[in-house]
């Protein structure tokens, strides 16, 4: 029987870096899965190892390569681990580097920024991806279960009603999800962490500040609002499940919710996904 594809590689390798200028230390925790592609079919099919490079030795790499680039951001620390790798293995033919971030944020006292406190921030969790081989390599940015809400400007009317509908139409309903994003990039921006702030603050004030027709709607315009603020981006992917505040009735117990009491319910839950791109030749 042939083989028809195969990878391998180490995930979860988990490293801390802390660079240190005098008492003033920076700090960055990521998750790292690296997959290789490349000369390995014999490893599977006569149980040949020597071309494979054990999974250990990939761990030791990515914790190399971090003590090298103690300052990169996710995506350059990526890029380096993929292009070691490529460097040093004539038989690995394609890296895929995928980096989640936990970060933390400055302590700040009395408006001082600590130069060694930190707090977790718990609201989503960073994500860079890089592809790459010797003829070319490509960037993913993004953030995971990224959590926001807003408690009015948002409807939900004139969608399809027939006999399966129960749903009663809205014009004023909370509007909240925990939103999986990623934009590519048509150049490498100057700064990615700073660029990727920048994004994520567009999309955040679309939602927050314009009224919503749905959640469609709002994808729609954060998306391109991300484009039309950052020229770097080539397209930005969202998906969105909705999490629900229900209003509660309380009309047995002769009061009124008047908007202001509900049960909050992710599951079921809807889904929505869309992604915005720039023409071609814009």
């Amino acid at each position: 029987m042939p083989l028809i594809q195969n990878r391998y590689g180490k995930g979860r390798v988990r490293v801390m870096r802390v660079f240190r200028d005098g008492d003033h230390n920076e700090v960055r925790e990521l998750s790292v899965r690296t997959m290789l592609d490349g000369d390995f079919s014999a490893a599977y099919t006569v149980g040949d190892n020597r071309q494979v490079v054990a999974t250990d030795t990939i761990k030791n790499i990515s914790y190399i390569v971090a003590r090298e680039n103690m300052r990169a951001c996710a995506e350059a620390y990526g890029q380096a681990l993929a292009a070691r790798f490529l460097e040093r293995y004539a038989q690995v033919e394609k890296v895929q580097v995928t980096v989640l971030e936990t970060r933390w944020l400055r302590a700040s006292f009395g408006g001082t920024p600590h130069p060694h406190g930190f707090t977790l921030d718990g609201n989503g969790t960073p994500t860079a991806e890089v592809v790459a081989t010797r003829e070319a390599s490509a960037v993913v940015s993004g953030i995971s279960n990224y959590t926001l809400m807003k408690s009015t400007a948002s409807g939900w009317v004139d969608y399809v009603m027939d006999d399966y509908t129960t749903l009663p139409p809205t014009t004023d309903r909370l509007a909240a999800t925990a939103m999986d994003a990623s934009w590519t990039w048509l150049r490498p921006p100057m700064d990615y962490d700073a660029t990727n702030a920048r994004i994520l603050a567009v999309m955040l004030e679309v939602f927050a500040t314009t009224y919503s027709h749905g959640v469609q709607d709002s994808l729609y315009r954060m998306g391109e609002a991300a484009l039309a603020a950052v020229p770097e981006l080539a397209t930005v992917r969202m998906a969105c499940p909705n999490k629900h505040y229900i209003p509660v009735n309380l009309a047995p117990f002769g009061l009124s919710s008047d908007n202001m009491v509900f049960m909050p319910t992710d599951e079921p839950h809807g889904q929505i996904e869309c992604q915005v791109g720039r023409q071609v030749g814009r």
